[in-house]
């Protein structure tokens, strides 16, 4: 009969605890690096668009769902913005974690609606989810603004959010400068 063994609690937690680590997002991040991966965001869509190529939906949806799980450790724009082009920005603008990764998580369902959509013969309908998404993500690029955060930012205000997902945006005195 073969030996049996047990998971020590210890061995259990630190191995959820790896598990936990690993879909980890990071809080806070760094606005500037966040901004970029949206201005590189546009660039495919725009090309995608442009060129009508329907596999790169899968693409910039691929690169959504990578962020929204992991952060940026696996996703290739993220990684360029977070460890090459954010660093030469110089010193980071730390904002709160939650609501980027609330933003990037409506990126990720709605490029891969767009890519459904496009598989399935609803051409007109993908290009015009794509054609949100470029004016989403150009507004966080080029002015700042983060369309997710400010929704994220009303679910919270409206209870629909708990305010313990990202106390910072509540309450002032948590906020970095």
């Amino acid at each position: 009969m073969p030996e049996q063994t047990t998971a020590t609690p210890q061995a259990t937690a630190s191995t959820g605890s790896s598990v936990r680590r690993i879909f980890e997002f990071p809080n806070p991040v760094n606005e500037y690096a966040a901004r970029i991966t949206a201005g590189l965001v546009v660039l495919a869509a725009v090309a995608t668009l442009a060129t009508g190529f329907g596999p790169g939906l899968v693409l910039i949806a691929v690169g959504f769902w990578l962020r929204v799980l992991f952060g940026p450790r696996i996703s290739p724009l993220a990684l360029l913005s977070v460890k090459v082009l954010a660093p030469r920005i110089g010193r980071a603008k730390l904002v709160p974690g939650p609501p980027k990764r609330f933003a990037q998580g409506i990126g990720a369902g709605l490029t891969t609606v767009a890519a459904v959509l496009f598989y399935l013969g609803f051409v007109p309908a993908a290009w015009i989810l794509l054609g949100v998404l470029i004016v989403a993500a150009s507004l966080e690029a080029f002015l700042g603004f983060c369309l997710g955060c400010t929704i994220f930012a009303f679910l919270q205000r409206r209870g629909l959010i708990p305010d313990d997902v990202c106390e910072a945006c509540n309450n002032i005195a948590l906020r970095q400068v």
